[in-house]
């Protein structure tokens, strides 16, 4: 088997017998997944009959050297099994997937792009000119589930490492900061939440076949009424609440006789119940206690795991959606915790650093966060470990002037993480997670953040 290197001008560079010392395909490939046989030849000969070439400065030549695609290709056949179909090359599918997130292009839209332009198609793997779809956007969505975030951790750790060993990411100062991702939900209310379950339950049953008095015209009609009322009063939204209490209770308990006579009924569907069960008990428990908080709560029927989370912005004081915890080094943006529920950002400093440790092989020169990272444990563990924190000092006001001109300067530099994760929500899609699931929101934001390095990296490779 031969294995091809990078894209140099119109040709690919002189292909070797053995693989790469980090890749084993020898002994390692079988199964569903069959690496491509890059085989020398011309690129794209049908376009330059009189020797004419791809012009290599083009940008997703370039980015494309970026990419360890031959290492990424040894980590994506381990997701597939001894037999079946042969899976799409890894090339391809990764391609497509980082192209959508620099392009800001939906699936579809990416696809018929990438059959348009060849530069796009040399990104994916292509060494002929593809006029026919070869891949449909179904796929995509697969793979993003198979793959998992566990898989774009490694897309991200290997692709950095490439970076790095360049210099095109040196080893400088810690920035760290905290941010909401927020998913692609309508903003929730009590009784639009309600009405959300009772339209699906209602639905639900109409498709299992049986015909059941669900009382949905009322209930549309009663909703309908409310959402038209311009000054909506507590007494008005408590009655309005109650009244889809009590559609939501019944439905609940015709949708389980329902089931009880019904057979082959889908996992999803009995998943989605236990969570509309969940929500009309919170809602339940709420109106009778006459409060607005609770443990856990669901502000999302097909998205049960979104949190409210408080941020205390002005005009946007809750959002929805996953908090990370982020790093900047050198310009760069890395995500080093996740989670679907709030957290104190100032916690993960250790994390920060040992995440800094595992990219760079050393702890950072100095570390610089708001004042909520100033706490006294943080001080005395970066103390100990010879990281000079950038904290506003303890205690009361000196007499003597303020902060020193270090102090002060690191203060200003730390503008520069939230004026990455800005440009992130602005032109990378930070701002709104449209992959629906608990892990593939993850794989959203981790490609969407190297998606955002890979042009950083551009400008300096």
């Amino acid at each position: 088997m031969r294995y091809c290197g990078s894209i140099q001008g119109p040709k690919c560079t002189l292909f070797t017998d053995t693989p790469p010392k980090s890749v084993h395909f020898a002994t390692e490939i079988r199964g569903m997944y069959k690496p491509k046989d890059r085989k020398t030849q011309v690129l794209f000969p049908e376009l330059f009959p009189f020797g004419g070439s791809l012009d290599p400065r083009n940008r997703w030549l370039r980015i494309r050297e970026l990419i360890p695609w031959e290492e990424l290709e040894y980590e994506y056949l381990k997701y597939f099994s001894d037999v079946g179909r042969p899976a799409k090359d890894a090339q391809l599918i990764l391609g497509l997937l980082l192209l959508k997130h620099m392009t800001k292009l939906s699936d579809r839209e990416m696809i018929a792009e990438v059959m348009e332009n060849p530069y796009m198609q040399t990104f994916c793997g292509f060494h002929s000119m593809a006029t026919a779809r070869r891949i449909d956007a179904s796929t995509l969505t697969q793979a993003r589930k198979r793959l998992g975030p566990t898989f774009f951790r490694q897309l991200e750790k290997k692709t950095y490492a490439v970076l790095i060993e360049r210099g095109i990411i040196r080893a400088r100062g810690l920035l760290a900061d905290a941010t909401v991702f927020p998913e692609e939900i309508k903003f929730p209310t009590d009784v639009g939440l309600l009405n959300d379950v009772r339209r699906w339950l209602v639905r639900t049953i109409r498709s299992l076949g049986e015909k059941v008095r669900t009382r949905r015209r009322k209930a549309e009609q009663d909703y309908l009424r409310f959402s038209k009322t311009k000054r909506k009063t507590k007494k008005i939204i408590d009655r309005a609440k109650k009244a889809m209490l009590q559609y939501v209770r019944r439905n609940i308990r015709q949708m389980e006789n329902v089931l009880q006579k019904a057979s082959g009924v889908e996992a999803k569907v009995l998943e989605r119940l236990a969570v509309s069960r969940e929500i009309f008990r919170q809602q339940w428990e709420m109106y009778k206690k006459r409060v607005n908080r609770i443990a856990g709560r669901i502000v999302s029927l097909h998205r049960p795991y979104v949190r409210p989370i408080k941020t205390g912005k002005q005009g946007r004081e809750t959002e929805f959606g996953a908090r990370g915890a982020l790093t900047n080094v050198d310009g760069f943006l890395f995500l080093d915790y996740w989670k679907h529920e709030a957290f104190n950002e100032s916690e993960h400093v250790g994390r920060h650093l040992a995440a800094y440790g595992d990219r760079f092989g050393k702890l950072p020169p100095y570390f610089v966060g708001d004042t909520k990272y100033g706490t006294r444990r943080n001080r005395a563990e970066l103390e100990a470990l010879g990281v000079r924190p950038s904290f506003k000092p303890l205690g009361r006001r000196a007499k003597t002037p303020g902060p020193d001109r270090w102090f002060k300067r690191k203060q200003k530099e730390r503008n520069r993480i939230e004026g990455a994760i800005g440009h992130g929500k602005e032109h990378f899609g930070f701002s709104r997670v449209r992959y629906k699931g608990e892990e593939t929101s993850e794989v959203w934001v981790r490609t969407s953040l190297l998606a955002m390095n890979l042009k950083t990296a551009l400008k300096r490779a």
